[in-house]
């Protein structure tokens, strides 16, 4: 990729001769295609991935369609290189551009996305390989008659492959090279993994889940545009109904791409794959190695990879020929992207199968609201899955109503719960806590002068984080270590940490239950996935009694001897502003819940909660998520909120409140005057400082027919330009409301 500085000069200042000009997307914000000539010799046509001089730098970009604009292409800068890969599709370019329009977004930022592996443009390297020619070694040993039978059926070997096939090492395979018995030839790089084979392995599905398959084989075998919704309780069987879909999409000769929320810790979900199809699909994700990354890149956009596995910039992947998209937990909030470029991976999922033709699979134990109105207006086809898969029961639920049965002083555990939890670990099962806040506390102040710590760039409480010893903020990731001291009043030892944190929880359990292994599972913990996907599986081992998790626990994992689920704090998520937080928290809860009696094992889910009357606590533990759906839609539709009605959000930020609150008043002031739509605000975020910038926040709110995008274009282009350290942030269709 790096360019010589006497080719760079050459390509700058004696390019060779051009007789047209191509629109070039760079990745970088701009608001259209650069337009660049093309030298006399090379070939270029639309998606082809080139490199172009912007500034003083070479760039990677992609001829843009559109044609030529009749610009003199001496008067131009010349592409300088075009890489031997294959062009982004016709499909994929509309994906982008369609983003671009929706979310208000440089176009360049969004095919940013589907160039994030630069190193994949070029073929890979040859690998260096053997081949038996014949003859016999001077002297004949075990080892060696091993090495020459293994090679003998004229197949072709790495060193290290032979011998590792052998059993011996690779000194004895490098003494036969030595006297002549191969000769070196150059193999293809070896695929990221196996091609999955769809009829492997049977079907095992029987009754409901067996009807459910059927109904999506329908949908697939008519090879066009058709979103399912796959709608069944946890542990219902939907991961296996979904892979009679991907193997019928496989055996027509079509790639598929999987989506998942978490897959950097779904280790247990590429096993199911692998178990069903004899090979794992290739993964892609932020942990992935560089290397790996470019790999997967290649050989989707090559087609030697037909399946992947991947979290939500998985869907920007330039593959051959796409032919089924399956989203996981579709609810998910993960699947929301909100940085540079805001979007929502499970609707733009929904977009590139419709600009694809080909079929889409939504997911969930605990579909959106959104998704569940599509289903009964008949845009989605819904698959109901009422029972779980072998017969097992799910859960029975009870409320843990606080203000009957408290806690002892200091803790955060009900008698009730903590007998439960005693039970279980008698009995040899496991007991999952769930907690979705991270570290110890949620906040630290002072006995004597009331003082609270707080970062000194955001505003928001410093978290403790005891394990650590740090205070921490969990928006800036600003840290301090624990002082012993108050740094307003000075005194020693009166420090105290108010509220709970899954380490506190851990506390309280090791001194309820001092011989139980006890496992916290967060994503700051130390070690990053890696330690968490081995955490995971210790627990799937039955190596753990009682398990304390954030939000993380809920993400589909399948705990065999898991019998009891306790909700620490049912209330927590229903506790701030968010029109979404009913809904969430009922998800949240239902999947965290049923991690419980996957394997037919008679199993219990405790919440605690000081509002058990909630129509959110009651829906959960009555089993009835249709009477809660059915609410949550009346009021999303009297409301005129999604998806009835439609919201963008608009951060201002600055590093005063000055500079930050006159832009966002600016703004206002500049949008037109448009029936249907109206502004909220300016008023200061609920996170009103982060990283040491203010922000201000307008919500536009309109019906569901306005076109939000041409009144968002028009308030823009009204409004003053952005000055100084003043940045606007645009979210449609916004998940968070911080």
């Amino acid at each position: 990729m790096s360019t010589d500085s006497s080719d760079l000069f050459g390509a700058l200042f004696e390019a060779p001769a051009a007789n047209r000009t191509v629109p070039v997307l760079v990745p970088m914000p701009a608001p259209k295609p650069y337009s660049y000539s093309v030298p006399d010799g090379i070939a270029v046509e639309p998606g082809s991935v080139v490199q172009v001089p912007l500034g003083p730098r070479q760039v990677i970009g992609v001829v843009w369609d559109g044609g030529e604009d009749g610009i003199d292409p001496k008067k131009l800068r010349p592409i300088t290189h075009v890489f031997d890969c294959p062009p982004l599709s016709k499909e994929l370019r509309d994906f982008i551009d369609w983003v671009s329009a929706y979310t208000l977004s440089p176009p360049g930022l969004v095919a940013r996305m589907a160039l994030r592996a630069p190193n994949a443009f070029e073929p890979e390297p040859m690998v260096e390989g053997l081949r038996f020619v014949g003859g016999a070694p001077e002297r004949m040993t075990p080892a060696r008659a091993r090495v020459l039978d293994t090679a003998s059926d004229g197949i072709s070997w790495t060193r290290t492959g032979l011998a590792h096939a052998a059993g011996v090492s690779t000194s004895v395979v490098d003494g036969l090279i030595s006297q002549g018995l191969f000769e070196t030839i150059f193999l293809p790089p070896p695929p990221v993994v196996a091609k999955p084979d769809p009829d492997f392995a049977s079907s095992r599905l029987q009754g409901p889940q067996k009807d459910a398959a059927e109904e999506i084989l329908t949908e697939v075998r008519k090879r066009e545009f058709a979103v399912s919704l796959i709608d069944g309780v946890t542990g219902s069987g939907k991961t296996e109904v979904y892979f009679e879909a991907i193997a019928e999409t496989l055996r027509r000769g079509k790639q598929v791409l999987i989506l998942l929320p978490e897959i950097a810790l779904t280790a247990s979900f590429l096993e199911r794959f692998q178990d069903r199809f004899g090979a794992k699909p290739a993964e892609w994700h932020s942990d992935l190695a560089p290397r790996m990354r470019e790999k997967v890149w290649r050989q989707a956009v090559t087609g030697e990879v037909r399946v992947v596995a991947g979290a939500r910039s998985a869907l920007f992947l330039p593959f051959e020929d796409l032919g089924l998209i399956v989203v996981d937990e579709e609810h998910d909030p993960a699947y929301k992207q909100e940085d540079r470029v805001y979007y929502n991976a499970r609707d733009m999922a929904v977009v590139r199968g419709r600009i694809g033709d080909f079929p889409v699979v939504l997911v969930s134990a605990t579909p959106s609201v959104e998704s569940q109105v599509n289903g009964q207006n008949g845009r989605y086809s819904t698959i109901h899955l009422p029972t779980r898969f072998g017969n097992a029961a799910l859960p029975d639920l009870h409320l843990v109503d606080m203000r009957r049965h408290a806690p002892e002083k200091g803790g955060f555990l009900s008698p009730v719960l903590i007998r439960a939890i005693g039970k279980a670990v008698e009995k040899g099962e496991q007991a999952l806590l769930f907690l979705n806040r991270r570290g110890y506390a949620p906040l630290t102040l002072c006995r004597i002068c009331g003082h609270r710590f707080q970062c000194p760039q955001c505003s928001s409480w410093l978290v403790e984080h005891r394990f650590r010893k740090q205070l921490q903020c969990h928006q800036c990731g600003h840290a301090e270590r624990t002082p012993e001291a108050c740094p307003e009043c000075g005194t020693l030892d009166h420090l105290v940490a108010c509220g709970p944190g899954v380490e506190r929880i851990a506390e309280e359990v090791e001194r309820h239950f001092p011989d139980a292994r006890t496992i916290v599972l967060s994503s700051d913990i130390m070690g990053g996935v890696k330690r968490l996907r081995l955490e995971l599986e210790a627990i799937a081992k039955g190596e753990a009694d009682i398990v304390i998790g954030t939000q993380l626990v809920a993400k589909g994992h399948n705990f065999p001897l898991m019998t009891l689920v306790g909700i620490v704090d049912a209330d927590l998520g229903l506790a701030n502003g968010d029109p979404r937080a009913a809904e969430r928290t009922f998800q949240l809860l239902s999947q965290v819940t049923g991690r419980a009696g996957r394997t037919g094992l008679k199993s219990h889910g405790l919440l605690q909660t000081y509002q058990p009357q909630h129509p959110v606590m009651q829906a959960i533990v009555s089993g009835d998520a249709s009477a809660f759906y059915e609410r949550e839609i009346v009021e999303r539709e009297r409301a005129i909120l999604p998806p009835f009605g439609r919201l963008a959000s608009i951060i201002v930020s600055a590093e005063t409140r000055h500079d930050a609150e006159n832009h966002a008043r600016s703004m206002r002031n500049a949008a037109p005057q448009v029936s249907g739509i109206s502004i909220l605000g300016p008023a200061e975020a609920p996170l009103a400082l982060v990283r040491g910038r203010y922000r201000f926040r307008l919500l536009v709110h309109g019906r569901r027919n306005t076109d939000m995008q041409a009144f968002l274009r028009t308030m823009l282009a009204q409004a003053p330009k952005e000055r100084g350290s003043v940045h606007v942030q645009l979210d449609v269709d916004p998940q968070s409301f911080l």
